[in-house]
């Protein structure tokens, strides 16, 4: 018998997208682990208790890899190259590795002015009073720039960029999904092989110039022909790796892009949506407008109630092995839920309410293990210096509209509202 989606679980007439957690609390009262259909992906594991993910996403035989799928056929999993997200150790510890120091505390707070001008600018463009999309007006544009000046994407493409890498992570439909993919692929190549020729001090561009790749690595045979299975990449990356080169073409590319789309889709979301859980809770926002030493904590808060990634990437069992008490066979998909992880009663006492003076700790906002978020320092930043900045300029904030007619993005990685109308002043 087919497993359940989440929709199918859920109450008649509940909007799953506005609020999914009444049905992961359904499910964590009933066990850790529950088998459901996730549309588009087929049935898997899904994790819902704070321990269960914690032990899933330390567990080293559940793997990344899609190759480790009972249902893996081609390495069509790896749609723009190969990243960080889809390997695993060895070859995860070198990618990581290789940019890991862009991303530390003290690289990330060099960036602090750079951020600050940027929100600054931003809300200079916005009126003093009246009503705005603080998404597409602040939210959006503010990791957009930071991100795309880490890595040196021309301004004229950035727009472009996020439109496809948001066609990606929340796909509309297959026909725009692989069209996205197609541009996205393209201009990124395009931008790589111009900064591999002309090295510019970026991310990108120091990537790009310190990667030189073998012929196999370039992803071509001896004969010309393009290797199809899976001991082809593996050995190619072997080979960037022993002589020193770092990347390969197919992973340069496949950095690049997850860089460009972790590096902002999820702040977009945490930004956008710590606002809104403000905007939400009156008490709330005005103990921050009080004290705004407390905004850290909002954005922790807001990380564990709203969490931005809703849930990791597919892991898959390379082995058979016991989860919380469930069987899960070889080849079999987990997916660990984040958000319902980190509204688990046990470690959250009252996990359902909004509180910033709570002190935080052991939330998955920004997962856990070895695939921890990369760039979590950047993201809490660019959070806090958001609110901060936004909130002394227009005090008197507050939606535009009420929280019910408001629309949520939903995929199964990510959840974010599409817009937030708010009265300015």
């Amino acid at each position: 018998m087919q497993a359940p989606t989440l929709d199918e679980l859920a109450p008649d007439g509940h909007d799953l997208a506005s609020d999914p957690y009444p049905v992961y609390a359904a499910l964590r009262a009933e066990g850790p682990v529950h088998r459901v259909l996730v549309p588009g992906s087929g049935e898997c594991w899904l994790v819902v208790t704070r321990d269960a993910a914690r032990a899933a996403l330390t567990d080293p035989r559940l793997r990344n890899d899609i190759r480790h799928s009972s249902t893996w056929r081609t390495d069509g999993g790896h749609a723009l190259g190969r990243n960080m997200l889809q390997s695993d150790p060895p070859q995860h510890t070198r990618l990581r590795r290789l940019v890991a120091g862009h991303f530390t505390p003290a690289r990330v707070a060099a960036l602090r002015p750079r951020i600050d001008g940027i929100a600054r600018d931003l809300l200079a463009a916005l009126p003093r009073r009246g009503t705005a999309d603080l998404v597409g007006r602040y939210a959006l544009p503010l990791p957009v720039t930071v991100i795309c000046d880490l890595l040196g994407v021309p301004a004229e493409d950035r727009s472009a960029f996020h439109t496809w890498s948001n066609e990606l992570v929340m796909p509309t439909s297959q026909e725009a999904t692989a069209s996205a993919a197609t541009a996205l692929t393209g201009c990124l190549t395009e931008l790589i092989d111009r900064k591999a020729d002309a090295p510019d001090g970026t991310l990108l561009g120091e990537l790009a110039a310190a990667s030189r790749e073998p012929a196999a690595a370039a992803g071509v045979a001896a004969d010309g022909a393009a290797p199809d299975d899976a001991a082809a990449d593996d050995a190619a990356a072997d080979d960037a790796a022993a002589d020193g080169s770092g990347l390969t073409a197919e992973e340069l590319l496949g950095m690049a892009f997850l860089i460009l789309v972790a590096g902002h889709e999820t702040t977009v979301n945490l930004i956008s949506g710590t606002l809104h859980s403000l905007l939400a809770h009156p008490d709330q926002l005005d103990l921050l407008r009080a004290d705004p030493a407390l905004t850290g904590r909002a954005v922790e808060e807001s990380l564990r109630h709203n969490s931005p990634v809703h849930a990791t990437a597919f892991r898959f069992a390379a082995e058979p092995l016991d989860l919380a008490g469930t069987r899960i066979t070889a080849g079999d998909a987990v997916l660990v839920s984040l958000a319902a992880a980190s509204r688990d009663p046990l470690p959250f006492p009252d996990p359902d309410r909004f509180d910033i003076t709570r002190r935080v700790q052991g939330h998955l906002g920004f997962g856990h293990g070895l695939h921890h978020c990369l760039g979590a320092p950047l993201a809490r930043l660019e959070a806090e210096i958001a609110l901060r900045l936004l909130l002394a300029r227009h005090p008197a904030l507050a939606l535009a509209t009420e929280p019910s007619a408001l629309t949520w993005r939903t995929s199964t990685l990510l959840r974010g509202l599409a817009e937030l109308p708010v009265r300015l002043g």
